[in-house]
């Protein structure tokens, strides 16, 4: 499906890759000016890694949200739900006290009924994506201590799955909210070969997919944490595909390469902003692994201060059509941010 945005994309220079599963105000931003690489026929050998096998016994697909009444939600029935991670800030300050009156939804300009709304922190369903390519060697220990000390934040209730990608992306742990199993499955990641950065988030966006919600009282919310430090180099997946199929809030941390490896990280910084932007999530870039866990400290309060909405779209047409959304708060002051949009239904689903 081409991509009928407002903002700007790139054709993705990087086109070689693959996926295996272990075990079973806005700114415009312009793109760099970067040639594209050739395909070559077959992926090169040397950065062939064995996968660590995920535990058989872990489910695949979240969980259902535990059945508990909380005085500041309130559900109606729908469908075709569009869910909404909603995050309101004065500043830099999180505004959490809302009520369900201070909002307003706009889908391609049409006023939306809200059919769910809580101030409660939902249960989330999380994707952890680290960059484990070979310029990672040095910084990779750090990293993985930093991922643990999110994973360790999560929830009873939450779902996690971890995924590593260099020439390759794989799923190191499949969604559960087993820290000791989490915490195996970032310690078991190593380096080697390039970045297949496109093909990483493309298997999460899939991933949790699968848990879309269909009623209001299945709604939990997603977000995809993602680090990397260059430019992909090796993916199947282009950044347009990648781009089209994000409805997901994707939290980017960009980790600025050192060295050799400085000039590889254009690309990077322009792709990781504007995922953000487009999905509601939101960019951090550091020069040092030793930032990271306070960069992971800032995410996991962001999404602990997050309004959880819902409504189910006017728009009858099943085209296929991207449709934009936006979210006001009705108070001065206040910002809101969520997802640019997402494709509407199409005639074969």
């Amino acid at each position: 499906m081409s991509s009928l945005r407002r903002v700007s994309t790139i054709v993705a220079g990087a086109l070689l890759g693959g996926v295996c599963l272990a075990g079973s105000s806005t700114q415009e931003a312009t793109p760099p000016g970067i040639p594209p690489i050739p395909k070559p026929s077959v992926a090169p050998a040397q950065d062939a890694k064995a996968p660590v096998a995920a535990p058989a016994a872990q489910e695949a697909k979240p969980p259902a949200t535990p059945d508990t009444k909380q005085p500041q939600t309130r559900l109606r029935s729908g469908v075709d739900l569009v869910s909404l991670s909603v995050t309101v800030m004065e500043g830099g300050r999180y505004i959490s006290d809302l009520e369900e009156a201070d909002f307003e939804i706009y889908e391609d300009g049409a006023k939306q009924a809200i059919t769910f709304f809580s101030r409660v922190q939902q249960p989330i369903a999380l994707a952890i994506l680290l960059d484990t390519s070979a310029s990672m060697n040095e910084r990779l220990g750090t990293a993985q201590e930093a991922a643990i000390g999110f994973a360790r934040r999560m929830r009873r209730e939450d779902v996690t799955e971890v995924i590593d990608f260099d020439s390759q992306a794989r799923i190191l742990q499949t969604f559960t909210n087993d820290v000791a199993a989490l915490e195996k499955a970032i310690r078991a990641t190593d380096v080697n070969g390039s970045t297949s950065l496109y093909n990483a988030i493309y298997v999460s966006l899939k991933e949790l997919k699968r848990a879309k919600a269909s009623s209001a009282e299945e709604i939990r919310r997603q977000a995809i944490v993602v680090l990397s430090d260059g430019d992909d180099t090796s993916s199947l997946v282009p950044y347009e595909e990648v781009l089209d199929l994000a409805e997901t809030a994707i939290y980017a941390i960009g980790l600025r390469p050192s060295g050799s490896y400085r000039s590889e990280f254009k690309e990077a910084e322009f792709v990781l902003k504007q995922l953000a932007q487009e999905t509601g999530g939101r960019a951090y870039f550091v020069l040092t692994a030793a930032e990271l866990p306070k960069i992971y400290e800032q995410i996991s309060e962001e999404l602990a201060n997050q309004y959880s909405l819902a409504y189910s779209s006017k728009n009858p047409m099943r085209n296929g059509a991207w449709r934009r959304v936006v979210v006001r708060v009705n108070k001065p002051g206040l910002t809101a941010r969520t997802r640019l949009g997402y494709y509407g239904p199409d005639q074969g689903r």
